[in-house]
């Protein structure tokens, strides 16, 4: 889990010291539901926490962050605008004492190790209870990461896409984009002759032989998104 230094939550705090938190999902209800049990006293602290602001795409996830730069983003992946993982690096850059954590109903586990590679700290499904992400949340606050059980064990489960180098991986994100060689080449400032190299690399790695095998690998493993709505 990625654990950078400096990370520990620390955010802008509200009046009364209470830790403040953005909820990110474009469903209402989902938000107003997590709104309506963070804000308890006594479920995640004393005091319970401060929601400061809700967000339903992400746009306006990175606005509500930048704007105030609270203890926590408790972030659903799967929203309009952009993706989970752009809006977690740019949170990083733009308020690096924000703890993310996610929740999600996908399970794909190269999805997973890109979440925690891009510096997620709690991982939880929609599957499990709230409880369970009551119980864990100051936990996290404090500092520790944390990854609910059941994708604990898909992790633990070597994921395809490990086999792959940094610009295999890169590439096959470019391949399953539509992108042709030369585009490819391009952007990565190499040789065609090269891209056609990752690509054939990649491909024997996953044991996959044409573009629409990669994109049913991309789509299984969350290198690409769903279908918006899981």
């Amino acid at each position: 889990m990625n654990n950078n230094v400096g990370w520990n939550c620390r955010g802008d705090k509200e009046e009364g010291g209470r830790k403040t938190v953005v909820v990110a999902d474009d469903h209402a209800i989902v938000r107003q539901s997590l709104v309506d049990v963070l804000s308890e006293p006594g479920r995640i602290n004393k005091e319970g926490l401060q929601v400061v602001e809700q967000a339903e795409d992400g746009f306006a996830v990175l606005a509500a962050v930048k704007r105030h730069k609270p203890n926590l983003l408790l972030l659903d992946i799967t929203m309009p605008l952009a993706s989970g993982a752009e809006i977690i690096k740019d949170i990083q850059r733009w308020s690096p004492d924000t703890c993310t954590v996610v929740f999600t109903g996908m399970e794909a586990t190269g999805l997973l190790w890109g979440l925690i590679e891009d510096g997620a700290q709690g991982l939880f499904s929609k599957a499990d209870p709230v409880e369970e992400l009551l119980d864990k949340l100051p936990m996290i606050l404090e500092g520790t990461p944390y990854i609910a059980p059941r994708f604990q064990a898909l992790l633990h489960k070597k994921s395809a896409i490990t086999a792959l180098t940094a610009r295999e991986r890169q590439t096959l994100s470019m391949v399953v984009g539509g992108m042709s060689n030369r585009e490819i080449a391009e952007a990565m400032n190499i040789s065609p002759k090269t891209v056609d190299k990752h690509r054939t690399s990649l491909m024997n790695k996953l044991n996959l032989h044409s573009v629409v095998e990669l994109i049913a690998f991309a789509l299984r493993e969350g290198i690409i998104d769903q279908p918006h709505g899981s």
